[in-house]
């Protein structure tokens, strides 16, 4: 009698995250079933994940679910991503992941879903999640995806080849705003932020009204309890004014911390993933960050170090070393901005390939028609 239940999958890294990515033909088609199957998988809840592929840690603790563009158009794939908790029994489906982001055109090459072309391929994506439209060029010599180049990027050891995400219609993709209060800054909490939504709607305060300098490590900031108590109060209270209800139990909006950079241009920022610091620094949330440091009137502005260009990269300072983030804005009436996208520079690799084997109980399989 089988009491497992083999399910085929694919181990990457993408960027500064790691987990299994997934077809979703190999999965149920309910979200209630595919959070059952992915907590089994990963080994949820247990804070050391002992008993499945998760890494014990929020950044590896990550599921991406690969399917044919819905709408059928070519060349493009949907994207669903899970952020499965550690040590609880809980999967969370309303964000996206910039940084599993990079692995999902290498992998729909390699699935088939997409054609791949001498030299790179582009791959249009889809983030179920949010709606939002990414476009990933992806470098495949001969028409076969390579991991091997000379990209480093912060957070990760050695090198790779580079992946590209430029992310098209990046504006109110959770709020349908801009600036989902409809201001520039708010005052939360006692605390002047300012709430964005680009790519991933985010609460930003400049580190010293929070008594901080954004130089902390990830440690150190996780180690103040009464710091990280006080900045969830203020997303929960700036949750509720951008009108996403209350984030208790849920992961977006995120939060992050703003200062001088320390070095030549850019700024210094700490971002919270958010019961955590993030140990390097997210795509999406990284590109947000960046639009603040590009919008007048924002937490961001008088300390971002920036130039006046509508297409600027600016260089976002965190724990692990830097990111550059790609801002496109086009300057509007009455000294406003309007920002036409934003995109980065990733890389993934393949890190296994195979089958993970969940209990039977949870789940049996799909039956064949």
């Amino acid at each position: 009698m089988t009491t497992q239940t083999a399910i085929p999958c694919t181990l990457m890294r993408g960027g500064t995250s790691r987990g299994p990515y997934f077809l979703a033909s190999d999965l149920p088609e309910s979200r209630e079933g595919i959070s059952r199957v992915l907590l089994a998988a990963m080994g949820s809840p247990d804070a050391r994940q002992i008993d499945g592929l998760g890494g014990a840690t929020t950044l590896t603790s990550k599921v991406c679910i690969v399917s044919p563009a819905a709408a059928g158009e070519a060349q493009q794939i949907d994207y669903l991503f899970a952020q499965v908790s550690v040590d609880k029994a809980a999967v969370d489906f309303g964000p996206t992941c910039g940084n599993m982001l990079a692995g999902i055109g290498p992998f729909a090459i390699e699935k088939g879903l997409v054609a791949a072309e001498d030299g790179e391929t582009r791959v249009r994506i889809r983030a179920v999640n949010t709606g939002a439209l990414i476009e990933a060029v992806v470098r495949t010599p001969g028409g076969r995806v390579t991991y091997d180049g000379d990209t480093a990027i912060a957070g990760v050891p050695g090198t790779a080849a580079p992946i590209v995400l430029n992310f098209a219609d990046a504006v109110g993709g959770a709020t349908g705003k801009l600036l989902p209060t409809g201001k520039a800054k708010d005052m939360i909490e006692g605390v002047e932020v300012t709430c964005l939504d680009v790519c991933m709607p985010v609460v930003i305060a400049r580190a010293v009204d929070l008594g901080k300098t954004a130089r902390e490590s990830a440690k150190e900031l996780d180690a103040d309890k009464a710091f990280m108590a006080r900045i969830e109060r203020i997303r929960r209270a700036a949750s509720l004014a951008m009108g996403m209800g209350d984030a208790e139990g849920r992961v977006i909006p995120k939060f992050a911390m703003v200062a001088a950079p320390a070095g030549g241009t850019g700024v210094a920022a700490r971002y919270f993933t958010p019961l955590a610091c993030h140990e390097a620094m997210a795509v999406t949330g990284g590109i947000c960050i960046a639009t603040a440091c590009m919008l007048p009137g924002t937490v961001a502005e008088g300390i971002a170090r920036v130039g006046p260009n509508e297409r600027e990269t600016v260089v976002i300072e965190h724990p692990s070393g830097q990111m550059e983030a790609v801002i496109s804005t086009r300057r509007a009436a009455a000294g406003t901005v309007e920002v036409l996208g934003g995109g980065t520079l990733r890389t993934a690799r393949k890190l296994m390939s195979g089958e993970v084997f969940i209990p039977a109980r949870v789940w049996g399989g799909r039956v064949s028609a």
